[in-house]
């Protein structure tokens, strides 16, 4: 659906569990076991995922100045129960956040949404405006005013909306 390269860096951990979901057509990439696998799941692990996923989603909507969708958990809950540390490389002195644990999706999140804090590029990352889509693009505009994952799909059907809205 996304014409848009992906995020950079870990960002698009983020971007693509979010996207595993499509708004249109209610399609879920985390009910097969492959899409599971991608993240590491288990099936005891969906309900996390999905409401991670959600809250994601609800960020990613603000950042692009956005209601969000529905009511969802609080993301800063949900990752303050992923903690993470900091590693230090013996050989360059270079340091890294990492997850406690690598398997659990909300410490591999965490650690995401921390490098991108740390590389500026956490507000980029948003969802389309539309009500049938919100899928999560990376908004490299100059400006930083992206409003569609995709001007060919969302961001023209918007504009053929305000056309036809304005016609006599």
């Amino acid at each position: 659906m996304d014409e848009r390269p992906a995020a950079p860096g870990s960002l698009e951990l983020v971007q693509s569990l979010v996207n595993t979901l499509d708004i249109g057509s209610g399609a879920d990439s985390l009910d097969t076991a492959e899409g599971r696998a991608r993240f590491g799941l288990a099936q005891d692990d969906l309900p996390g995922a999905r409401e991670l996923r959600e809250s994601l989603r609800a960020a990613l909507l603000a950042h692009a100045g956005h209601p969000p969708h529905r009511a969802v958990t609080a993301l800063d809950g949900l990752l303050a129960r992923a903690p993470l540390y900091v590693t230090v490389d013996a050989r360059d002195g270079s340091a890294a956040l990492a997850p406690a644990d690598v398997r659990p999706l909300p410490a591999r999140v965490a650690a995401a949404v921390a490098e991108s804090l740390v590389t500026g590029t956490w507000t980029r990352l948003k969802a389309c405006e539309a009500q049938d889509c919100h899928w999560a693009y990376y908004d490299r505009s100059p400006a930083g005013r992206g409003r569609w994952c995709s001007m060919r799909a969302c961001g023209a059907r918007a504009k053929m909306r305000r056309y036809r809205a304005k016609e006599p």
